[in-house]
């Protein structure tokens, strides 16, 4: 800590030695010839460009100087020779330290060792650092450090930068790939009366002026029906979610989803639909539907194959393989028994039945399967906005996609009943009858076709398609606690 309170007095040092050369050290802007990425592809030997980013690297030959300059798309390497910029500007440029950003003038040259370099001309000092970077990023201990200060973590690692570079093309390409197929993206409120669309814990807010509670929305679900109703056939959103529950590995309160309601489709359609678009942003993006995950040292952990076609069981048939052929002629008693004794699971008492069911495919299953899964037909428990099995009216017509030990994406033919919907929404409500959207029941009783929708987690899918082990890899700044300073 000393010693980097030292650097830091070093370079206010700089800052003041720099302002009584009458040099402003925070400067506006300066014209480019493009990012880095188009300067290097812009290279000609002989042609003059102009470049600016952040100084990363400074080798020091006496008299002249290599160093490299960085932005977002890539890297360039700059030569300044006292011969070419003169003895005040070599004066400024020794007063500059890593971390600093600078504008640079020069023609292109290829060096000795075939690198291609910018010999500087002219150069201006845009940004003095006040603190040094990290020099050894992959060192430290603290990981929260690298969530907390995302910024140095995009500057000094590559394969973080690489990682959201990837999330920004699924986001892209995901928008593509539906827009080309006739579905129109919308926004829909954040704030509701009414937190609906999934089980789960909301966020509580107050608007003063209306004198309203209202809740961050938990789900994008029951507001894209409305516009089913409303005549629109294919719509998507692509937008934040809150839920005031746990953090893990796989969860952080505040997270991106995608969800899409196709009219006249059903779930089965959804499912082809969702496998589609995960094989074209795997190909797109990791060129390969071959995905591998490698741990720290470059070793690879896990292969995920996306090769189609996706196997498909139903809900049933999946538990029954790995919890017994017997389990659901079991009594509630008995499952929960196998589950706790035999299993070893934690089985809380307050669990209804098909929850405990669930949590034996959830621990059995889900985490243990890493190609495709699409679990189908599930039990009309687990999800009240989905369309009753025309052959068996205790299952739905849904599906859970599940890859690389996680939920990816879930599916359902869309319950349009609003009679079955309304008691469904009171079973899940319990005591809690305000909780029932009756906004939503009311677009329900004006008629909504037939449809299919899909829900997908785009931070599970990023980690996904980019290797991370924790959502925090894939989301630029996840909730932390607060720092004690």
């Amino acid at each position: 800590m000393e010693e980097k309170n030292e650097l830091i007095a070093l370079r206010r040092k700089k800052l003041d030695a720099l302002r009584a050369k009458g040099i402003e050290p925070f400067s506006s802007g300066f014209e480019v010839s493009g990012s880095i990425a188009e300067v290097r592809e812009r290279f000609k030997e002989g042609e003059t460009l102009r470049a600016a980013g952040r100084i990363t690297a400074h080798r020091d030959m006496g008299k002249s100087h290599f160093f490299d300059l960085r932005d977002a798309t890539g890297r360039i390497q700059i030569y300044i020779h006292a011969k070419e910029v003169g003895p005040e500007l070599i004066d400024l440029f020794r007063l500059l330290d890593i971390g600093d950003l600078i504008g640079v003038e020069g023609p292109c040259f290829v060096t000795k060792s075939g690198e291609p370099t910018l010999k500087a001309r002219t150069f201006r000092l845009l940004t003095k650092a006040l603190r040094p970077l990290p020099e050894k990023w992959h060192g430290l201990q603290d990981i929260e450090a690298r969530y907390r200060q995302r910024y140095l973590d995009l500057i000094t690692n590559e394969w973080s930068r690489a990682v959201f570079e990837k999330r920004i093309a699924i986001v892209r390409e995901t928008r593509r790939f539906l827009e080309e197929r006739g579905f129109v993206e919308v926004e829909t409120p954040i704030l509701q009366t009414i937190a609906g669309g999934a089980a789960a814990e909301p966020f509580r807010t107050h608007h003063k002026a209306l004198g309203l509670d209202l809740y961050l929305r938990i789900a994008l679900e029951l507001y894209l029906k409305r516009l089913l109703v409303g005549g629109f056939n294919k719509v998507f959103e692509i937008n934040r979610n809150f839920r005031n529950e746990g953090i893990s590995r796989k969860h952080n309160p505040e997270f991106t989803m995608l969800e899409a309601y196709w009219a006249y489709a059903d779930f089965e359609k959804m499912a082809n639909l969702v496998e589609e678009l995960i094989c074209y942003l795997a190909e797109k993006i990791c060129g390969s539907l071959t995905i591998e995950h490698r741990d720290a040292d470059g070793k690879i952990v896990r292969t995920v194959n996306l090769q189609r076609p996706w196997r498909r069981t139903r809900y049933h048939d999946v538990v029954r393989v790995v919890a017994g052929k017997d389990w659901f002629e079991l009594s509630s008693e008995q499952r929960r028994e196998r589950a706790t004794n035999k299993f070893k699971l934690e089985i809380l008492p307050q669990l209804a039945d098909f929850e405990v069911t669930q949590h034996v495919l959830e621990k059995l299953v889900e985490e243990k399967t890493i190609d495709p899964l699409f679990v189908t037909h599930c039990p009309k428990e687990l999800v009240p906005l989905a369309k009753q099995n025309a052959a068996d009216n205790s299952l739905v017509d849904v599906f859970e996609l599940i890859i690389n030990g996680v939920e990816i994406a879930p599916g359902y033919s869309e319950l349009n009943d609003p009679l079955v919907q309304r008691q469904r929404l009171l079973e899940q409500a319990g005591e809690e009858k305000q909780s029932v959207d009756e906004e939503f029941l009311l677009a329900l009783e004006h008629g909504m076709p037939p449809a299919g929708g899909i829900g997908i987690g785009m931070d599970r899918l990023t980690m996904l398609l980019t290797g991370a082990e924790s959502i925090r890899d894939v989301i630029l700044f996840p909730l932390l606690r607060p720092r004690k300073l």
